[in-house]
């Protein structure tokens, strides 16, 4: 029971650690792969045993993404709608 709680408190510790130049780089390179970094994205944001830093950035990053995913449909929608209001092309 006592070596289980150890290590939870290091699990603990690591995601609390600053993360390095290096782990930042193989992270942008795994966004790199379609179809791949929606699922990170989403496995970083809501993991349990992901870093801090991490965590709150990708929770940022789907924050931006639905932001810019609406402002993108309504865009599209108006000019659609402006289109088609003026009897075409």
């Amino acid at each position: 029971m006592e070596n289980n709680n150890n290590n939870q408190v290091q699990s603990m510790n690591l995601n609390n650690q600053p993360m390095l130049l290096k782990d930042w780089l193989i992270t942008y390179l795994l966004l790199l792969i379609p179809i791949v970094n929606i699922v990170l994205m989403f496995f970083w944001a809501f993991g349990n045993d992901v870093n801090q830093s991490k965590k709150t950035f990708f929770q940022a990053q789907l924050i931006m993404l639905a932001v810019g995913l609406i402002l993108y449909f309504l865009f599209f929608a108006a000019l659609i709608t402006a289109i088609l209001s003026t009897g075409g092309y």
